[in-house]
């Protein structure tokens, strides 16, 4: 089944646009609770266990198109399908969380993001994110995206830092995510990779999808898959890391790290795509440097910078003295 399939078990209780995600279960997972098999197949484990359980009992989560108990053992071949619920009753509190605003009006504010804060909650995930912080911060912010995701208009993951942006008002919501569409948004990244960048410059041009082998992570794949287009540039070669500024022509779930993985030239310290041998980052080596934006009321383009941060930094310094 796949997620624009319709299950009659599932039809009376859950609307066409929920969200689908189905996972056929591998040799490695064979033996495995439901429970824990879902829970640990959500992005950067943002739900829950009990969470999980909950969805399970009200029918959201099927095995095989049927439903089935939290502490079901999954078998090879299995199909899980996990129907997430809308969180209609989410309580989204306010937090008193810092924040490094480098830009802020009544339409827009651009958040220099650290490592390790989230963007946005998530189901079991409601505190301690940017959207926390901002709810604080802001008197208003747009509610185009519903309670959970109020003025978000595009994320990065949680261990890399950087510059987001965050809409007021549904006008500039609107503004601002049609200039993404249009791949006319300014992104450009800083980042370490494994090895020597045989190239200079060039372009990595490679559909992104999910890996159908381990379902927690994405993959350059043609079925499936939607367009992502990634430039680099070398900044500063270490021998056996080399310092990159990367543009985003896309912007797909993990594409940049995806795409070096691709090419052969991971991200240090990436958990997911990058080696064993690594720096002492906790997370990946990279950083959303540039924004660039039409002002949606002004009609002014602005761009931001932020420089990269002290412990990344202080990773450079070590490989320049070594």
């Amino acid at each position: 089944m796949n997620k624009n399939e319709k299950d009659p078990k599932i039809t009376n209780s859950f609307n066409d646009e929920q969200e689908a995600m189905v996972f056929a279960v591998e040799d490695r997972d064979a033996g495995e609770r439901l429970d824990k098999y879902v829970t640990e197949s959500m992005e950067d484990g943002a739900v829950s266990r009990t969470q999980v359980q909950d969805w399970i009992k009200g029918g959201a989560v099927l095995v095989n198109n049927r439903e089935a108990k939290a502490n079901y053992k999954l078998t090879v071949a299995d199909v899980v399908t996990v129907i997430v619920p809308e969180p209609e009753e989410a309580v989204i509190e306010a937090q008193d969380i810092p924040l490094d605003v480098v830009y802020e009006d009544s339409d827009v504010i651009v958040v220099n993001k650290p490592r390790g804060m989230v963007v946005h909650p998530a189901p079991g995930h409601y505190s301690g994110t940017v959207v926390n912080a901002l709810m604080h911060h802001c008197k208003d912010l747009s509610g185009i995206n519903g309670v959970l995701r109020p003025g978000i208009v595009h994320r990065i993951d949680k261990d890399t830092s950087g510059l987001i942006m965050a809409a007021k008002n549904d006008l500039t919501h609107a503004s601002l995510a049609a200039q993404l569409k249009a791949h006319t948004v300014t992104r450009k990244y800083m980042a370490l990779v494994h090895g020597n960048m045989p190239h200079e410059n060039g372009t990595v041009d490679a559909p992104i999808g999910r890996d159908p082998h381990d379902r927690k992570q994405f993959t350059v794949i043609h079925k499936g898959s939607k367009e992502a287009v990634t430039h680099f540039q070398v900044v500063e070669r270490f021998g056996d890391y080399t310092l990159l500024e990367l543009q985003l022509e896309t912007g797909r779930t993990h594409q940049i790290r995806v795409h070096m993985k691709y090419i052969d030239h991971p991200l240090a310290g990436d958990p997911v795509y990058g080696r064993n041998k690594t720096i002492g980052l906790k997370g990946q080596a990279l950083h959303a440097a540039v924004l660039g934006f039409v002002h949606p009321r002004s009609g002014e383009y602005l761009e931001f910078r932020a420089p990269i941060p002290a412990d990344m930094e202080h990773e450079l310094t070590i490989l320049r003295q070594r």
